[in-house]
Order: structure tokens, then C-alpha cells, then sequence
């Protein structure tokens, strides 16, 4: 059979789990024993061709529920053809959200969204590596009005139009080879989140920022919220380590209420922290703009549980947020998150992506570098989260180099897991998890050695 009468054969899950809560890698005030994990799903095809990688990201329990949202969704993909999936992987993505059935399971929220944007991510993953390109550039190099066509404007328009998405797209042509190039010369800006969980030591977490600085990052991130005497010894300690010149974000990761979240924040304001990131319920729209108001000028930021486009528009339109971060895994895939950054572009807000967790600064990378070389054209104030975590069971790992990511070259989305790794750490029969039961205590996996 050859590749272009190519079909789907089969859709293949993995739950994928990591014990990183037994170094407190991971840990904030809201989850203090995360073992990362990803729910992983692999696209298999007829004719000897490629296959499409994708998968979404939990904190252990729970992760076999997300796996079986996964396979729910096999009757709309297997027997697909490759070629037509490849160019238009919109199609899929329509056609799963659009399912009566699955849809009244959200809609577009929750367990079963994210089941989406792991199988529309796989398609994605699929079709640039049949394209022979990283997924940024295959993004970068398509005509505007085919990206437009990629996009569910529905319960959007009152904001932003198929007409004016197609503007900011043409307009982002403009000078988009120079980006290209200072890209592929100096990579995306990142910041680091690796010294500042919640459960570290204050050692731990002078050591590690000092040498954050010391390997070009100008930003790091705190967790906070546990404890308010905590939080100021530890971002006394930080301020300490690393000077007046870095940025300092802190993180809450929802744990208060809006009046709390106004108190705290401020009480952490000699510190002069950056942004205060998910300091209430990703839901609470008007929340947000209560603590914006109420802390300014600290930022907000917020976007990694935050659940599809329309939330993301109410939290402009609203004024809500100085900061939108967008997470690769939570909402529906490539297709969702380019609403999402065209909406952040109507309104002038800069996106730093959230990518905490097993395999997301691996998939994030691509839309920031899309945004900056095609829609945007800035990186000024953008960051993305960089985690030094589990990056070596990839097969096309990020790699930084002096505070920034280095533009991916290999074709593909780099979701593609090294089958060691897949076997070693499928739950709850691969190789570590079974000498776990038995008792034969392995070392535990976190940080890149």
C-alpha cells in the first residue's frame, strides 16, 4: 500500500506514569504529591509511513480515566485516510468535538476535551512529520486562509471574526523571514520553574535558582500558598539568591479566594514579584479582574486550567488578565490553542505558556515559536515555563541554551516517547512500576541527570 491511499489503522493508549512525588518534584499548595503522567496515544498507519504522537498531561491518579476518554474516541479516527487527515487536520478535530453524544460529556471541558486535544495533537504530530517539518514551521509557512480554516469561530465571533483573523495572520507575514532567522540564531525566551516547588528546602531552592541565573534564565517561579509566613521566607530567599534584576513569578494554582488572594499577594509585594499566576479558580472570570485591579502593579496570569476559547475570550474581554498562558494539553489540541492565540493577539496580551509537566515544553514550544515568527512577531515580555523534568524519554527533546529554547528542528510535534521509556513506566505493569510492588525500591525518576 502506498502512503497516499494510507490509512488509520489503529489507535494505540499508554498510561504513562512517573513517581516524581518522591522527590516533591511537581509539588504547590494544591498538589503536594503530583507523579506526572501522561495519557498517550499513538496514531498507527497502513503503508509504511508515519505515525501521529499525542498525549495529554495528569498528576497520577486518574490517569487510567483520562486514557479510556482516549480510546472512546478510536471510531472517529481509525480507517481515516492519512492524506486527507494530514491536510486538513481540522476536519477531525470538528468532527470529534462535534459529537452529540461525547460532547454532552463536557461540553468542551473536562476529561473528555482533553481526550480530544491528545488525539487532534497526534494528527497534528502526523501530518507535519509527513510534511517533513517541525510542527512551528509547518504552522509558520501555511497560507493564513488555510490556518482560518483550522478554526471553530463559533461563540467567538462577538470578539474576533474569520475576516479579522485573517488580517492578523496576513499582517503577521510581514518581516517573518528576519523572525525566522534571529529564531533559529537565538531561540525563545524561557523562564524556570524547576527551583521553586513547594515542597524544596530553602537550600534546594537557593542552590537551584543561583544556578537558574547562572545558565541565562532572567526569570524563575515560585510556588505559593501554603503558608503566608513560608512564602515570605521563601521569596526573601529567593529575592536573595538571585538580585533585583531577575524576574520572580509566584504561583498559587487556585488555592484562594479573591479577597485572600489580594491580601497575600500584596503582603508578598517587597519581594517585587512579576506575576501572581492562578491565584483563584481558573473559572472565576470576574474574580480575576477583581485581583488584577487589586494587586496591580503585579500581573496576572492564568491559562493552564483554563478550560477552551470562550473562557480565554470572557478573561479579555474582561480585562481580567496581563498574562495569558496557554497549555498545550488542556484544551483541544493545535486547532483550539490557534483561537487562542489569535484571541491574545486581538487583545494585545502577551502568552507565556504553561508548560509544567511530562512532555509539555516539548509541545509548547512550537506554538509560542509559531506566534512569534507568523501572528505576533514580538517575544517582548513572552516567556515560556521551561521544567527540568523527564525530558530524556523523548525522542526530540527541548533543549536550552543560554535562557532559551532551541528551535526544534526534527519534522513532527516532539511528542514522540522513546519505547524504553514507555515500557518502563506504562502503569501499572512496566518494568519500574512492577520491581516497585515487589519491593526492589528504584531510584526515583525526575530531574534530567
Amino acid at each position: 500500500m502506498s502512503r497516499s491511499s494510507a490509512v488509520i489503522t489503529a489507535l494505540d493508549t499508554y498510561d504513562i506514569r512517573f513517581p516524581t512525588s518522591r522527590e516533591l518534584d511537581g509539588s504547590d499548595a494544591m498538589n503536594p504529591d503530583p507523579d506526572y503522567s501522561a495519557a498517550y496515544v499513538v496514531l498507527r498507519t497502513s503503508g509504511g509511513g508515519p505515525e501521529g504522537h499525542g498525549f495529554t498531561f495528569t498528576i497520577g491518579r486518574g490517569n487510567d480515566v483520562q486514557v479510556a476518554a482516549i480510546d472512546a474516541l478510536a471510531p472517529h479516527v481509525l480507517g481515516r485516510p492519512v492524506a486527507e487527515l494530514s491536510a486538513d487536520p481540522g476536519s477531525l478535530y470538528r468532527d470529534l468535538i462535534g459529537d452529540s453524544q461525547l460532547r454532552w460529556l463536557g461540553p468542551e471541558k473536562g476529561v473528555m476535551h482533553m481526550a480530544i486535544g491528545a488525539v487532534v495533537n497526534a494528527a497534528w504530530d502526523l501530518a507535519a512529520k509527513r510534511a517533513e517539518k517541525p510542527l512551528w514551521q509547518l504552522l509558520a509557512d501555511a497560507e493564513p486562509e488555510w490556518l482560518v480554516s483550522q478554526i471553530d469561530f463559533r461563540y467567538l465571533t462577538d470578539v474576533l471574526t474569520p475576516a479579522e483573523a485573517l488580517a492578523l495572520l496576513r499582517k503577521g507575514r510581514d518581516g517573518a523571514q528576519s523572525r525566522l532567522e534571529r529564531l533559529m540564531t537565538r531561540g525563545y525566551p524561557a523562564y524556570t520553574t524547576s527551583p521553586g516547588w513547594l515542597g524544596y528546602s530553602d537550600e534546594k531552592l537557593t542552590r537551584l535558582a543561583k544556578e537558574a541565573v547562572a545558565d541565562g534564565f532572567t526569570q524563575i517561579k515560585l510556588k505559593v500558598g501554603a503558608d503566608l509566613a513560608d512564602d515570605i521566607r521563601r521569596c526573601r530567599t529567593a529575592r536573595e539568591a538571585v538580585g533585583p534584576d531577575i524576574r520572580i513569578a509566584v504561583d498559587a494554582n487556585q488555592r484562594w479566594d479573591v479577597a485572600e488572594a489580594i491580601e497575600w499577594t500584596n503582603a508578598l509585594a517587597e519581594f517585587d514579584p512579576y506575576w501572581i499566576e492562578e491565584p483563584t479558580s481558573p473559572d472565576d472570570v470576574l474574580g480575576h479582574a477583581a485581583i488584577r485591579r487589586g494587586v496591580s502593579p503585579v500581573k496576572v496570569a492564568t491559562g493552564e486550567h483554563v478550560q477552551n476559547r470562550i473562557v480565554f475570550k470572557q478573561l479579555l474581554q474582561a480585562g481580567a488578565i496581563d498574562v495569558l498562558q496557554l497549555d498545550s494539553a488542556r484544551v483541544g489540541g493545535v486547532n483550539e490553542n490557534l483561537a487562542i492565540l489569535l484571541l491574545a493577539a486581538k487583545f494585545g496580551v502577551p502568552v507565556c505558556p504553561h508548560a509544567g509537566g511530562v512532555g509539555l515544553c516539548e509541545l509548547v514550544q512550537h506554538l509560542s515559536m509559531f506566534d512569534y515568527v507568523a501572528l505576533s512577531g514580538t517575544v517582548e515580555d513572552r516567556v515560556i515555563e521551561y521544567v527540568d523534568h523527564l525530558h530524556q524519554h523523548f525522542l526530540d527533546p527541548v533543549v536550552i541554551e543560554a535562557g532559551h529554547y532551541r528551535a526544534p528542528v526534527m519534522p513532527g510535534f516532539s511528542a514522540t516517547m522513546h519505547q524504553a521509556g514507555i515500557d518502563t513506566f506504562r502503569y501499572p505493569d512496566g518494568d519500574f512500576w512492577a520491581a516497585d510492588r515487589a519491593g526492589l525500591a528504584p531510584a526515583p525518576e525526575g530531574r534530567n541527570a
